[in-house]
This record gives structure tokens, C-alpha cells and sequence, in this order.
């Protein structure tokens, strides 16, 4: 598997404008970005980490499929998901784990 890294901010001055950047990354499923300077670090390490909300629909994805048999789709709330949505859940666990986020 290969990470989505996301190229770097030259004008490391404009926070404002990073953070902006980073969360546009982090939408477009890139899961990382690269640092120029190291105050950079903490607005990237904000936009990548998964949010509370993502991490317990990730968790209800997974948990879904587990207890459905691992069937092709299973539905949550009248929504849909097929594999490649528990693939992504999956990934963004992994994530947060890797975060210190408990699960």
C-alpha cells in the first residue's frame, strides 16, 4: 500500500492559509503532507488525524460487515456501504490507532 503524501507549503509564515491547505488534502484522501518548517507540524498532524465523529462511523462501518458475515454491502441508518467504504473505514482506523486514538 503507498500513502498519499501531500506536497509542501513553501510560505511557511501563513498558518492561516496551511491549515487551509492541509484540510483540502486530507478532503482530496491524501494522508499526509510534507513539512518545510517545524511549526507546520502540529496544523498538519490536526487536518490528518481522524476526528472523533469519523472515527465512530469508521467503527459502525467495520462492526457492520463483521456482524453481517463480511457480505458484499451492508446498510447503516438507511445508507449503503460496499467494500471499497470498508476498505476506507478500515484504512482510517488504522489511522487513528497509529494516533493514539483508542478504539
Amino acid at each position: 500500500e503507498v500513502a498519499a503524501i501531500d506536497t509542501v507549503f513553501p510560505n511557511f509564515r501563513d498558518m492561516a492559509a496551511f491549515a487551509v491547505e492541509c484540510t483540502e488534502a486530507e478532503r482530496d484522501g491524501f494522508t499526509g503532507k510534507m513539512a518545510i518548517h517545524p511549526d507546520q507540524v502540529p496544523v498538519i498532524n490536526t487536518a490528518f488525524t481522524p476526528s472523533a465523529a469519523a472515527v465512530k462511523q469508521s467503527a459502525a462501518i467495520v462492526a457492520a460487515f463483521v456482524a453481517a458475515g463480511n457480505p458484499g454491502v451492508v446498510g447503516i441508518d438507511g445508507k449503503m456501504f460496499d467494500r471499497p467504504h470498508l476498505r476506507l473505514a478500515e484504512r482510517l482506523l488504522a489511522r487513528a490507532r497509529a494516533a493514539g486514538i483508542h478504539i
